[in-house]
């Protein structure tokens, strides 16, 4: 089968497109399967495992796996993607699968390629299906998580205006940052979001910054003021040891700014040699035989997408 397809450009020419996989899935043993990275140690007790183990018992499989054919005739393909979802299929006996077929051996920048479902879009889903007679009960059982996890999620957008979840729509915007947002008028809610969105910064900890931050005309609800008796003046213990902190925290600060250009410089050019080691098929192929735990990690080093510094402890 041919890789290339043709399709019309702007100008009605036929321009040939190369495709990712092959038009057909394949039926595949699962023992057939070589997976090109190692499970980490104590995988099959996380949450994500547990979701994709009860998902596939409730409802069935529901991403095909992506394999390319590995040399030879012996019928084996190699593993790029569904590696949880091949245990689980393992764990619950299953002998064979089908397999989405891909054109590249791009097993390191595969995830990269993957649109992960955000929030407002699993709110949706689970929106329309309740709003087709799908019990939460059904859903949660589906997806392992608990009923009132659903229950929640289905709400998310419960006191957020229109403009704030357009913005936030295709984010991958953690489910407290909706809670601090409601506490905002629609206005700020907006606005933080789009600050958020230009930022590139969805963190629960942004979020409280941003409220915090937030005019008392600019509330859902306005904070409410405290009576002179209730609040009292640092003492002079306490202002002394606030400076001593200050001191301390604006010295880790600069020894951190003097290294971290040069520290970020390095590392960036040691991730960018490693990709490019692994886009070489002939060297993950070594790699799998002779040192999948080198393999794996870096695969983790590949997959970093920004590179920032460890936070300090918290000084007590």
């Amino acid at each position: 089968m041919s890789r290339l397809d043709w399709h019309d450009d702007m100008a009605g020419d036929l321009v040939p497109v190369h495709q990712a996989f092959e038009r057909e899935y394949v039926e595949v043993a699962i023992e057939k399967l070589v997976p090109l990275k190692r499970l980490r140690d104590g995988v099959h007790e996380s949450k994500k495992y547990a979701q994709v183990l009860s998902s596939i018992e409730t409802i069935g499989l529901v991403e095909a796996p992506v394999v390319i054919s590995a040399p030879g005739d012996d019928g084996q393909y190699y593993l790029l993607d569904g590696h949880l979802r091949i245990e689980a299929l393992k764990q619950l006996g299953i002998d064979s699968v089908s397999c989405l077929v891909a054109t590249d051996e791009e097993t390191y920048t595969y995830n990269k390629r993957v649109n992960r479902l955000a929030p407002i879009q699993e709110y949706r889903m689970i929106a329309r299906a309740i709003e087709r007679g799908v019990a939460p009960a059904q859903i949660a059982e589906a997806l392992g998580l608990e009923v009132r996890t659903i229950q929640k999620r289905s709400k998310l957008l419960d006191g957020i205006c229109p403009e704030a979840a357009e913005i936030l729509k295709d984010t991958n915007c953690p489910m407290a940052v909706f809670d601090l947002l409601r506490r905002m008028s629609d206005a700020r809610q907006a606005e933080a979001a789009d600050l958020m969105t230009g930022q590139n910064n969805f963190t629960s900890l942004f979020a409280k910054a941003l409220l915090a931050a937030t005019p008392d005309d600019q509330l859902a609800k306005r904070r409410r003021k405290k009576k002179a008796e209730d609040s009292e003046p640092p003492n002079s213990e306490q202002l002394s040891r606030m400076e001593r902190e200050l001191a301390v925290l604006q010295s880790r600060i600069k020894s951190v700014e003097d290294s971290y250009g040069i520290d970020n410089l390095h590392l960036t050019l040691a991730r960018g040699y490693i990709c490019k080691l692994l886009g070489n098929p002939e060297v993950i192929r070594w790699l799998t035989r002779n040192r999948q735990e080198y393999l794996a990690e870096f695969q983790r080093i590949a997959e970093i997408e920004t590179l920032v510094p460890v936070p300090e402890p918290a000084m007590s």
